[in-house]
């Protein structure tokens, strides 16, 4: 109750759900380096790539021999590569610009995460957490594969490790699914495993150079890094979240470990590796809540490290909670009632992008509409304050005055559209004139055909000026009811919404008029071969030839000059 209460002005997380996507069943997402393309795994098998500028679907890769729900999905360094993990036991490498399928390796157990090493544009080694067995490192080009350590003795070198299909992690408990991620360049990877423990292994020789024990030794089920590689979260199975400092540098930090670890031969192994621990991170702060006790789910950082953010794992529930990486709860977000399965922060900005178990995405944003009345003044002060004038610019976010003034433009100047400046956000991005950042926006393969029916219905409803329609005709025929213009998706009769809509631009039928009931009367005298001699289209089968329908009512629209 006495932590210090942040101003929501001062801060860049969303808070409510601005739209969803939705395009089949999805189950994961993952942006792509720069924000601008959202990929998703659907329950089908295939993924759908999504430009989250437009919000529009720019690509659908499918392959026709994999129909299993996708587990992760993972971009390559600059987006050209898109790597899914199936339930069918799959790892597919897609080409994102062409839609082909590059690999396709079958693993002895199921993926849950696969991720791509982070260092190599073109991408040929992931890193694979599979159901029940220790992470492995897969060779995309040859499909060859090596098991990671989940866990040192003192008479082990580091490289031991346990088997694949070994059910037990150290024969005796039972494995459970391992943690495990790349570092910012992929020269060491960071493994959590059941022990509650944190391995770090080299991903050249696959040697445990340093051991890191988590305070409860509770199970490590998510471990994350943040995008500048300075902070490191783990989610254990004790309902807390935990955020390390890392004290390697980003670059040659394989180098520097192998020093440490090496240098020091005084104690015994598992001792060596701690005392070498102590020197790659650091435990920052702890997340959790105290009252609840509930299980998190999906966590990771902002874009730019400075917040945290997790999920709750509860059933029925689509609660998000978002602290500052001071510790401080700074908000907690409630969506709707369905449970929340992954969860993706903007690289560059203030958005969160959510996945319920229904299939849906989420994207959730800054409110401005509610903060934008902390700008303005007190009108009820205003109105009594007599003096008082308005400025031009006093609800300008950055007024006149503060703006910097022009500068002078030289329009004769030549201007470079072709160099790339290099930006603040990403370290190397100088090399970011090969990255895949947009595609064509492609509709999706029904609209085509629904704009081609309202086409042609509102073209055939152009050409006839009478009220028994060639539509009328034939929804008389079946048995349907014409549905009224004002209404257009009320389903009438046994009509379907479909044929609903189809039908919507037509006349809607009239109530009967005084001069109608009079003419009722005298249906008998007037001849039925009128129409005919005028030369008029005939009436349809709905109705009698004097313009009364099915139900002996007459028509207001069927009433001619000559009844008058």
């Amino acid at each position: 109750m006495n932590a210090p209460i942040i101003d929501p002005l001062q801060g860049d997380f969303p808070e409510v759900i601005e739209e969803f996507l939705q395009h089949g069943n999805m189950k994961c997402i993952a942006f792509n380096r720069r924000g601008t393309l959202l990929a998703a795994g659907c329950a089908n098998g295939s993924c759908v790539i999504w430009d989250f500028e437009t919000r529009g679907v720019a690509k659908e890769l499918r392959d026709k021999a994999c129909v299993a729900p996708i587990t992760s999905v993972c971009w390559s360094k600059y987006g050209h590569y898109l790597l899914a993990s199936a339930t069918d036991k799959s790892l597919t490498l897609w080409n994102v610009m062409n839609g082909e399928k590059i690999t396709h390796i079958t693993l002895q157990q199921t993926t849950l995460h696969a991720r791509l090493h982070p260092g190599s544009c073109t991408p040929s080694l992931c890193l694979a957490c599979p159901l029940s067995s220790a992470p492995i490192l897969v060779d995309l080009n040859n499909g060859s594969s090596t098991v990671l350590p989940v866990s040192v003795t003192d008479n082990t070198n580091g490289n031991a490790v346990s088997h694949p299909r070994n059910k037990f992690s150290d024969g005796s408990l039972p494995f459970t699914p391992t943690a495990a991620t790349f570092d910012k360049h992929g020269d060491l990877i960071y493994l959590g495993n059941s022990k509650g423990e944190i391995l770090i292994v080299d991903s050249n020789n696959i040697r445990v150079n340093a051991l890191i024990p988590i305070p409860g030794g509770s199970v490590v089920k998510d471990i994350v890094f943040s995008r500048n590689g300075q902070y490191l979260l783990t989610n254990s199975n004790d309902r807390v979240i935990r955020v390390y400092e890392n004290l390697l540098p980003t670059k040659g930090a394989a180098k520097e470990l192998e020093i440490m670890s090496d240098t020091n031969d005084k104690f015994p192994r598992i001792e060596k590796l701690k005392e070498v621990g102590t020197k790659c991170l650091r435990l920052s702060r702890e997340f959790q809540d105290a009252v609840t006790k509930i299980q998190w789910k999906a966590p990771c950082f902002s874009g730019d490290g400075e917040w945290v953010i997790g999920a709750s794992a509860s059933k029925g529930e689509h609660k998000l909670y978002i602290w500052d990486r001071a510790g401080h709860l700074v908000k907690i977000l409630e969506g709707p009632k369905e449970a929340l399965i992954d969860l993706a922060w903007h690289p560059l900005r203030p958005l969160v992008v959510s996945v319920s178990v229904a299939g849906l995405v989420y994207i959730w944003a800054k409110d401005y509409t509610e903060n934008w009345s902390a700008f303005a003044p007190d009108f009820k002060e205003l109105e009594e304050n007599e003096e008082y004038v308005e400025r031009e610019d006093e609800f300008d976010l950055m007024p006149e005055s503060e703006k910097v003034k022009e500068l002078v433009i030289n329009q004769d100047e030549e201007v470079d559209i072709l160099t790339v400046e290099k930006d603040s956000a990403f370290s190397d991005s100088d090399a970011s004139q090969e990255e895949l950042c947009f595609l064509p926006a492609v509709p999706l393969p029904d609209v085509p055909e629904q704009q081609d029916k309202c086409l042609g219905s509102s073209l055939k409803l152009g050409d006839s000026n009478h009220t028994g329609s060639l539509f009328s005709v034939e929804a008389a025929q079946n048995g349907q009811a014409i549905l009224p213009a004002s209404s257009p998706f009320e389903v009438v009769g046994n009509s379907t919404p479909e044929e609903a809509v189809g039908t919507a631009g037509l006349k809607r039928k009239r109530k009967p008029s005084a001069k109608g009931m009079e003419l009722q009367a005298e249906k008998g005298r007037k001849p039925q071969t009128k129409n005919k001699a005028s030369g008029k289209l005939s009436k349809p089968k709905s109705r009698s030839g004097d313009g009364i329908d099915t139900n002996g009512s007459v028509l207001e629209d069927d009433v001619t000059d000559e009844y008058l």
